[in-house]
C-alpha cells in the first residue's frame, strides 16, 4: 500500500510509530500507554491465539497499532469471510449507481444456465436482498456439513454459479422456524455460495469484471493499492472469502462504514446504505442476541448496564474488523487460527477484555 495516496496517510504514519501514538483524550475509551502494554503482553502470551495484528482508531485517531508473530505493516492478511462484507459494500456502490436494486431478481443475470436444475419458481424470485441477508430459499448452509450447499462442496466444482443454481429448495421441518415465523420474516442460513453469486451479479450488472469495479469504485478511492484476490478454476475471484488486505486497508474499510460512507471528504457509499447495512435485517440462529445486517454481523455489548451494538466483518481464524459507532471506534484484529475450536471465542474475548471493558459513559 502506498500511504501517500491514502486519506489515512497521516493517521497510519502515526500508528506505525508504535504504542499509544495519540493521547487517549476520549472519555469513552480509556486507553493509554499502560493499557497498550497490557494488550501487547496478553497477545504475546497467547491469550487470544495466534494474533498477527491489532489496530485501534478512536474518532479516526490511531490509539494503538501493533503486529505480532512475524507479521508487519506490509503483510496481506487472509481474513477469509471478512471478504463477504467487502462484497456487500461493492453491492451498495452498484445500487447507488443504479445498476441494481434490493428487490432485483438475480436469476435473469444467468440465462446461459437456464433452465436451472430442479426448477422452481422460488429460484426465479431470489433477490439481491435475499443474498445480502443470507436468507434465500435454497438449501445452503456452511454450518452444516451435510448441507448440499456447504461451501466445501462448492470448492470441488469448477463453475460456482452453476453450483448455486443447482441447489434444491430448503425444507422446514416442524422443529425449525419458517421464514414467516422468524424475526424480520427471514430464516438465516450462512451461505458462501450465495455471496459468491451476489458478486457475480454485480459483475454482470455493471458490465465489467467485479475486481475492476471493486478496485476502481472502492479500493482506489481508499488509497488501497496492494491486495490479492483468490480465484477459482475458471479464474473468477472468490467473493465470499480469502481477499488479502493489510491491517491499514482493513481499518479503512471499517472507517468507511463508521463514517457513513464518506472518507476524506469523498462519498463512496450513500448514508442510507451504510445505515441499512448495520440495521437488524435477520437474526442469527443459535447465537442469542446477535443480529445480521447486509453482510455485517451485529453483536450486543454492555457498558455500565446499557446495551450497545458493535458491527463486525467476521472471518475464519478469528479475524475481525469491529466498529462501535456509539463510541467512535474502529478495531482491527487479525489472526491465523483457521478452523480451530476457539478462534471465534478468542476474537470475542479480545473485544470484551481489551475494548469494551475500557469503555465508560462519562
Amino acid at each position: 500500500m502506498s500511504l501517500s495516496n491514502s486519506p489515512f496517510a497521516l493517521l497510519f504514519a502515526l500508528a506505525a510509530i508504535g504504542t499509544a501514538c495519540a493521547p487517549a483524550d476520549s472519555q469513552e475509551l480509556h486507553f493509554g500507554s499502560d493499557e497498550a502494554r497490557a494488550l501487547n503482553a496478553a497477545v504475546e502470551a497467547g491469550d487470544y491465539g495466534t494474533v498477527t495484528s491489532v489496530m485501534i482508531l478512536a474518532n479516526g485517531a490511531p490509539l494503538h497499532a501493533a503486529w505480532f508473530n512475524g507479521a508487519d505493516e506490509a503483510m496481506l492478511h487472509d481474513t477469509r469471510s471478512v471478504t463477504k462484507t467487502v462484497t456487500g459494500m461493492v453491492v451498495g456502490a452498484a445500487i447507488a449507481e443504479g445498476y441494481l436494486r434490493l428487490d432485483t431478481e438475480v436469476a435473469s443475470f444467468f440465462p446461459e444456465l437456464m433452465p436451472f436444475p430442479a426448477p422452481d419458481p422460488r429460484k426465479l424470485a431470489i433477490t439481491v436482498e435475499d443474498l445480502l441477508t443470507m436468507s434465500g430459499p435454497l438449501e445452503c448452509n456452511d454450518w452444516n456439513e451435510f448441507s448440499r450447499g456447504n461451501e466445501e462442496r462448492m470448492y470441488l466444482v469448477e463453475d460456482w454459479s452453476a453450483f448455486f443454481w443447482a441447489l434444491p429448495i430448503r425444507g422446514f421441518p416442524s422443529w425449525q422456524p419458517t421464514p414467516e415465523a422468524s424475526p424480520h420474516g427471514r430464516a438465516f442460513s450462512y451461505c458462501t455460495a450465495g455471496v459468491q453469486l451476489l458478486g457475480e451479479v454485480v459483475e454482470r450488472a455493471v458490465g465489467q469484471p467485479y475486481t475492476d469495479y471493486a478496485e476502481t469504485r472502492l479500493f482506489d478511492r481508499l488509497g488501497v493499492e496492494q491486495l490479492e484476490w483468490p480465484r477459482n478454476g475458471l479464474g473468477q475471484a472468490h467473493l465470499g472469502g480469502g481477499l488479502r488486505l493489510t491491517t491499514e486497508a482493513l481499518a479503512s474499510l471499517g472507517e468507511l462504514q463508521r463514517l457513513g460512507g464518506v472518507i476524506g471528504g469523498d462519498r463512496l457509499l450513500p448514508q442510507d446504505w451504510t445505515d441499512a447495512s448495520i440495521a437488524h435485517q435477520a437474526a442469527i440462529p443459535n447465537t442469542p442476541g446477535w443480529g445480521y445486517g447486509y453482510l455485517w454481523w451485529l453483536m450486543p455489548y454492555e457498558v455500565e448496564g446499557e446495551t450497545f451494538w458493535a458491527a463486525g466483518m467476521n472471518g475464519n481464524g478469528g479475524n475481525r474488523v469491529f466498529i462501535l459507532p456509539d463510541f467512535g471506534l474502529t478495531v482491527v484484529f487479525t489472526n491465523t487460527d483457521y478452523n480451530t475450536p476457539t478462534m471465534h471465542q478468542n476474537a470475542s474475548a479480545f473485544l470484551q477484555t481489551e475494548i469494551v471493558a475500557r469503555l465508560s459513559l462519562e
